[in-house]
């Protein structure tokens, strides 16, 4: 019989902190009936039935509305996708083909000294 009592005595403390808790964490808008001080001078007072009349009462249920301002993915988002080059990603590849072709030719191979030769050895 003991076991049961202290069961339920811890059981009402934490259905009392968590009522606590949930009207310290709602936000303004969403508090019916009283203001965030009272109820939590209710929940306090009165240690399970204060946290059942909160849940039941104090906190408004959040709307099923669609929010207006939804993020989209990138390629969800039409703003987006029209900030992009229109350029395909084959001329892509080869413009830059090209690009690599020109400094390859830049770089002459008759200009550069071979250093994988070794050294003449000094005459004497």
């Amino acid at each position: 019989m003991v076991r049961w009592l202290v069961i339920a005595g811890v059981a009402a403390i934490a259905f009392t902190i968590y009522a606590l808790v949930d009207v310290a964490m709602t936000q303004a808008p969403r508090i019916r009936a009283f203001p965030k001080a009272v109820w939590i001078a209710l929940i306090v007072i009165l240690p399970v039935i204060g946290p059942v009349l909160w849940l039941l009462i104090g906190k408004s249920k959040p709307s099923r509305s669609k929010p207006t301002n939804t993020r989209r993915a990138p390629d969800d988002d039409p703003s987006f996708l029209g900030t992009i080059d229109g350029e395909s990603s084959d001329e892509r590849i080869k413009r830059l083909e090209e690009e690599l072709r020109a400094l390859d030719e830049e770089d002459d191979p008759s200009d550069e000294k071979d250093d994988d030769q070794d050294p003449k050895p000094p005459v004497s």
